[in-house]
Parts: C-alpha cells; structure tokens; sequence
C-alpha cells in the first residue's frame, strides 16, 4: 500500500482551496511545521514544503530545485516560489474556508497567508473552455509509479508537485472558430478525441507523455478557479521527481525547436513553485526525510 498523502491519488474534489504561505522574518519554523504534520491528515489537506522553507531549517531533499523561468516573444514562465503549500479539499465549501482558518491560526507563529486560490470541479473534469482536463492521466498502479517516490525511509512515499495558476482570456477563446479551438488543444471538444492532424503547437502535441524520452508521465490534478473578474485553471502535477513537468514544460516553451504551445495564445501562468509532498506514517506526514 503507497505510504503517500491519500489526497494524491484521490480524485479531484468538487471543492478545493489553495493556500501558499511565506516564512515570516526572522521565524523559527520548525516547531510551528512538526505541528501542521501532526494535524494534517494528507486527504482533506495535502501539504507540500517549499524550498525557501527547508533552507530556513537548514535542510535539503534532494530533486527539490526552483522552478524555471521560461519567456518567450509573447509570453512569461513565471517563478514564484513559497515556503509552504496546503491543498484543502472537500464537498463543502463552508468547511473548507473554516479549516482554512484553523490552518492559518496554527501555522501564524511562523507563517503568513501568501496566496488564497478557491477552485472547483466543472462538471466530470473540464476546463472552463469546455475541454475535458486531464484525459492522458495515467491510472492506478501506473499514476502511482507516475507520482509517488520510492527509496529511503521518509522518502518513500514521498512525491514532487509542480503548482501554477493559469489566467485564461475566455473571451478571446470563445472568439476562435470551432476548428481553431480545437487546433489549440488537439482534441475535438464534441467527443474528447485526439486529432492526428492538429498542428505542431497544439497542446496536446506538445505534451504527448509518450512522445518523451524517457516518458514523461506525470499525474494531474488540476481544478477550475474563478473570482469576481477574472478565471482559469490551478494547474497541479504529482511527480516521482520533477524531471517530467519540466520536460513538458520545456517543450510547452519552444526550448526544443522554437514552436510555442498555442495555449499561450489565449491563456497566461501568473505563478509557478515547485514542493515536496513528504509520505504519511501511522496516519500523519513523515518528516523524518528532513531529520524531524
């Protein structure tokens, strides 16, 4: 049975909220940590610890780097690493916003509220372009090997996310032909299939786990978001290690051959940190990766 944090291989909820947090100055952070694991069960709050954050404590894992920056004629990678990260997830939205809370009060010695991203379910999985999200996503024994880590005490179990929030530009998409839409993906939206004919910079192609080598499967978790103005996707992905993401994302960038993914046509990251999920022992998060 994988030791990893359930809410991992779980299915997306209908209800999430993402909360990154940044290290106060001058804070001691250890204590306020081995409290957050004690209480958080993995499921209904996936934590991930930031790079920033080991460094404060004098520890390191090794995979964890800082996310790259990527930039292009028309469009920006951005980095923008935190100290720590928490996946709330639920069927209720109210409790979500209380624990929440409780979350913020427990870590506030240390920690302060860096970002606060409420995000959802649409329908069995979509985007709000309409796509269906996540179609390649590797299943069972596979999303495992996909995702979770193998190794050392503390370690195994263990797994690497990569976090990005996507604003997309809906109005700009709807104005798109039909076939542009779908060029843009690689799917036809009417029945989800692949189109062997798309053009190199669909995001389909782009991204073709197989077409990797090695193969670069990763498992996504990623969920709609939308606040008074503004819409998009929280694009989440589980590695074993980091080395699949950057891969797709690389190419996504046109660092292979110059042809950038046609999302960027429509749709923009504004945020980008990567995190190491540690494993989960007799029903709470393992530090003992970190000497804890």
């Amino acid at each position: 049975m994988s030791a990893a944090q359930p809410g991992i291989l779980a299915p997306v909820p209908p209800q999430a909220r993402y909360l990154t947090f940044a290290l106060k100055q001058g804070a001691q952070p250890r204590e306020v940590v081995k409290a957050l694991a004690a209480s958080a069960d993995g499921r209904a709050c996936v934590v991930g610890l930031g790079g920033l954050l080991l460094f404060a404590m004098h520890k390191e894992i090794d995979g964890l780097r800082a996310f790259p920056h990527h930039r292009g004629e028309s469009f920006e990678v951005p980095s923008t690493p935190a100290a720590l990260w928490c996946w709330l997830r639920g069927d209720d939205r109210g409790e979500i916003v209380l624990r929440s809370r409780e979350i913020a009060r427990l870590l506030a010695p240390a920690f302060e509220v860096a970002g606060s991203i409420d995000a959802f379910r649409y329908g069995r999985g979509f985007d709000l372009t309409g796509y269906e999200d996540g179609t390649e996503n590797p299943r069972g024994k596979k999303a495992v090997a996909a995702a979770i880590s193998e190794g050392r005490a503390g370690m195994a179990g263990s797994s690497f996310v990569a976090v990005q929030q996507w604003v997309h530009d809906l109005e700009t998409f709807a104005s798109f032909t039909q076939r542009r839409q779908d060029d843009t993906i690689g799917r036809r939206k009417s029945d989800n299939k692949e189109l062997g004919a798309a053009p190199a910079s669909a995001h389909v192609k782009r991204t073709a786990q197989e077409s990797f080598t090695p193969e670069a499967f990763v498992l996504r978790r990623s969920m709609p978001w939308a606040d008074a103005t503004r819409a998009g996707l929280v694009f989440v992905a589980f590695g074993r290690s980091l080395d699949a993401f950057e891969a797709q994302l690389r190419r996504m960038a046109g660092a292979e051959d110059g042809i950038a993914d046609a999302l960027f046509t429509f749709t923009r990251p504004v945020s980008g940190a990567y995190y190491w999920c540690p494993p989960m022992r007799k029903g709470r998060i393992d530090l003992r990766a970190i000497g804890e």
